[in-house]
C-alpha cells in the first residue's frame, strides 16, 4: 500500500492537532497539508510544509518596484506581469516541502532538477519494502520509431501479457535474492549497502523534496508537458493540482504563459509576421532547418508537409 500504518497514524495525529500561528497561511494549501495523494500503483505525493502564498510574491515584487505599482495594477495583474517578463526572484519567496514515494527510475529523472533540497530514504541503513512499479496494460508501449526517448503503439494481447509476466517475475526474483542476502539465520549476512545492488529500477524509494516556487514551476513546465514520460508526468500533474490551490494567481499565470504558451525564435517570429502579411512562407524561405520548421508548423497547428 502507498502509506505504511505508521505514516497513516502520523498524518492523523498531525491533522488532529492544528497549531495557532501568526504567519501567513494559504487556505487552499491547508486542505492538502500532510495528506497523501496516490500516484501510480504504490506511490504518493504529500505536502509536509510550505511557506508563502500569492501575497508573498506581490510583497517581494513591491519591495523591488516601489509602492507606486499598487496603484497601477492589482495583485493578479502584477503576478502575470512578473511571469510574462520572466522575473524569478519574487516567486522564490514561496517554498514547498514534499514527501514523495516514487520508483527509482523516476527518481533518477527527477533528480536532474538540481535546484531543490533532497533527502532520500537510505537503503544503506534501512531495508526497502517489497514494492515495485508494474505499469498498467494501457501504459505498456513499444519503442517509438521516430523518437529515441519516446513510446510508440501500446502492446496488446499475448505480447503485453508476456512483458507483464517478465516484469513481475524479475522484480520478485530480485527481491527474494535481496532478502536472502540480508538474511541472518545464524549467519552474518551481506551488508545492506551491498545487498541493494541487484534491486531493479522499478522498486520504490522515498524522499523529502524542498523547492522554491520559481524552480518548481520550471520542473512542472518540463515534467507536466504532454511529451514527458508518463510515470514522471503523473507526479507533476498531481503537484500541479496542489500548487493551483496553494497560489491560484501564480499558477494561473504559469499555466497561461508557460504550460499553455510557447517561445518563438527570432526566425520563427519573423515567419509569423510574414504570414500575417499574407506571404506564403515555406521551409526553404524561412531560414529554419527541417526540424525547426516541423516544430514551428506543429506549434501553429498546421500539418507538417
Amino acid at each position: 500500500m502507498p502509506l505504511t500504518d505508521d505514516q497513516i497514524a502520523e498524518i492523523a495525529e498531525l491533522r488532529a492537532h492544528p497549531q495557532p500561528t501568526l504567519r501567513a497561511t494559504a487556505p487552499g494549501m491547508e486542505k492538502h497539508l500532510y495528506l497523501a495523494h496516490d500516484v501510480l500503483d504504490h506511490g504518493f505525493v504529500r505536502v509536509v510544509d510550505y511557506m508563502g502564498d500569492d501575497s508573498a510574491i506581490v510583497q517581494a515584487a513591491r519591495v523591488s518596484y516601489g509602492a507606486g505599482t499598487k496603484k497601477s495594477r492589482d495583485d493578479s495583474g502584477l503576478i502575470r506581469y512578473l511571469m510574462r517578463h520572466w522575473h524569478s526572484t519574487p516567486f522564490e519567496m514561496c517554498e514547498i516541502k514534499l514527501h514523495v514515494k516514487l520508483p527509482v527510475f523516476v527518481a533518477r529523472q527527477w533528480i536532474r532538477h538540481r535546484t531543490a533540497n533532497v533527502n532520500e530514504y537510505s537503503a544503506r541503513y534501512s531495508i526497502l519494502d517489497r514494492e515495485f512499479y508494474i505499469p498498467a496494460p494501457e501504459h505498456l508501449a513499444a519503442q517509438s520509431t521516430v523518437n529515441n526517448q519516446g513510446r510508440g503503439d501500446v502492446l496488446e494481447g499475448d505480447e503485453a501479457a508476456r512483458v507483464l509476466e517478465i516484469l513481475k517475475a524479475d522484480s520478485t526474483r530480485a527481491y527474494d535474492s535481496y532478502e536472502a542476502m540480508l538474511s541472518q539465520d545464524g549467519q552474518q549476512g551481506l551488508a545492506r549497502e551491498l545487498a541493494r545492488m541487484n534491486l531493479p529500477a522499478n522498486i520504490y524509494t522515498q524522499w523529502y523534496w524542498k523547492v522554491d516556487l520559481h524552480n518548481l514551476f520550471h520542473f512542472l513546465r518540463l515534467r507536466a508537458d504532454a511529451h514527458a514520460q508518463y510515470e514522471i508526468r503523473i507526479y507533476a500533474e498531481t503537484i500541479c493540482r496542489i500548487v493551483a490551490d496553494w497560489v491560484p494567481a501564480a499558477y494561473a499565470a504559469f499555466e497561461d504563459y508557460r504550460l499553455g504558451g510557447a517561445t518563438l525564435s527570432g526566425k520563427a517570429l519573423e515567419c509569423v509576421k510574414r504570414k500575417l502579411a499574407g506571404e506564403a512562407v515555406t521551409q526553404e524561405t524561412s531560414g529554419m532547418s527541417k526540424g525547426e520548421w516541423r516544430e514551428f508548423e506543429a506549434l501553429l497547428g498546421q500539418t507538417p508537409r
